[in-house]
């Protein structure tokens, strides 16, 4: 049986975490406050540690530094709970090396998983220590992952800052640039051969996009836009294509974003061919809101045309079948506001 050390001074939230956790076949040990948790760390060895990060006399972030200073410990999955979801708060946790972060309130399928995920992945890096001990050498310099990339982005990027509805770039323009965003939401788009306008992509804060080859001049194949006041990060394609030359592991990362990026994108497709037009609207809805939102019950605001040519439909077509999800209370409108009230029951429109 895995062992968790669970690092929580809300008293209602550690009780009910450590039950959940329990039933779900782990041994559970439970620290008020950082300073004690550091302690039973240090006595205990844990599988893994779940912390959160403001508390008092120590907060989270001291613990995993405690944590680094020990041989013994240091490698030791550590997951961040938090309420905290600021780019540079999710960022700061990652960069004191935490392998997770997880936001308040969370599911029981989202920390389990997180847990099962960050066990598997700190012993198949045990069994990689201890067959080969030069992985201890690695420079530090090195980049590994994505969120290192990033912080290459923040570090030695250009920034750029555009007010709501400036172009950031159009489709055949030279692509000179991948961005990283710091805050606000970009929407890509292009027209089809009738001249209608499709929506390709929404990027929200902490996304990278503008790629298209890292190799070949090739310009953009789509027009970028601001949906609310934007401030982003730039590294030219030479200096990033350099970047990915020298470091192989964050290539992987880059990769994989790639992949989900071609996923997402199949998706939607699959979803403007063969989905009705109700399930296109309440699809889009619901990606607008998990795109633009980090609450599901704060207002999405944008217009319905916008809305309208990610699903793929007409905007007449789109308006009509919002005022029918208003009628049934899925939905609510005031303006350019679009409010989800029944989230399930949108997810179950087919």
């Amino acid at each position: 049986m895995k062992t968790v050390l669970l690092i929580e001074d809300d008293t209602v939230l550690r009780e009910n975490t450590a039950e959940l956790l329990e039933l779900s076949n782990y041994d559970v040990i439970t620290a008020t406050n950082g300073e004690i948790g550091l302690e039973k760390a240090l006595r205990e060895k844990p599988d893994i540690i779940v912390c959160d990060i403001m508390m008092p006399i120590l907060d989270g972030y001291g613990v995993l530094e405690g944590l680094s200073k020990h041989n013994e410990t240091k490698f030791i999955p550590f997951i961040f709970l938090s309420a905290k979801t600021e780019h540079k708060d999710v960022r700061k946790g990652m960069d004191f090396g935490a392998d997770d972060y997880i936001t308040k309130p969370f599911t029981e399928d989202e920390i389990v998983s997180a847990i099962e995920s960050r066990i598997a992945k700190a012993n198949l890096f045990k069994e990689e220590r201890e067959s080969d001990k030069r992985i201890n050498e690695t420079n530090e310099d090195e980049l590994r992952t994505l969120n290192d990339l990033k912080n290459f982005f923040d570090d030695n990027g250009t920034v750029f800052s555009y007010h709501k509805d400036d172009i950031i770039y159009k489709e055949g323009h030279n692509s000179n640039y991948i961005y990283l965003i710091l805050k606000g939401i970009v929407r890509c788009y292009k027209f089809d051969e009738k001249g209608k306008e499709l929506t390709t992509a929404l990027h929200k804060e902490d996304d990278l996009f503008g790629y298209t080859s890292f190799t070949q001049n090739i310009p953009y194949r789509e027009t970028a836009a601001a949906l609310e006041d934007l401030e982003m990060v730039g590294v030219s394609k030479a200096e990033l294509k350099d970047v990915l030359d020298k470091n192989h592991k964050v290539t992987l990362e880059v990769i994989q974003l790639l992949t989900d990026d071609i996923t997402g994108v199949k998706d939607q497709l699959l979803q403007m061919a063969y989905s009705s037009v109700k399930r296109k609207t309440a699809s889009t809805i619901l990606r607008f809101a998990e795109k633009i939102n980090s609450k599901p019950d704060d207002p999405i605001k944008i217009s319905r045309y916008d809305l309208a040519s990610v699903a793929g439909i007409a905007t007449e077509t789109f308006i009509r079948t919002m005022s029918d999800f208003k009628k049934q209370g899925l939905i609510e409108m005031d303006g350019r506001n679009i409010k989800v009230i029944d989230l399930e029951k949108l997810k179950d429109i087919d």
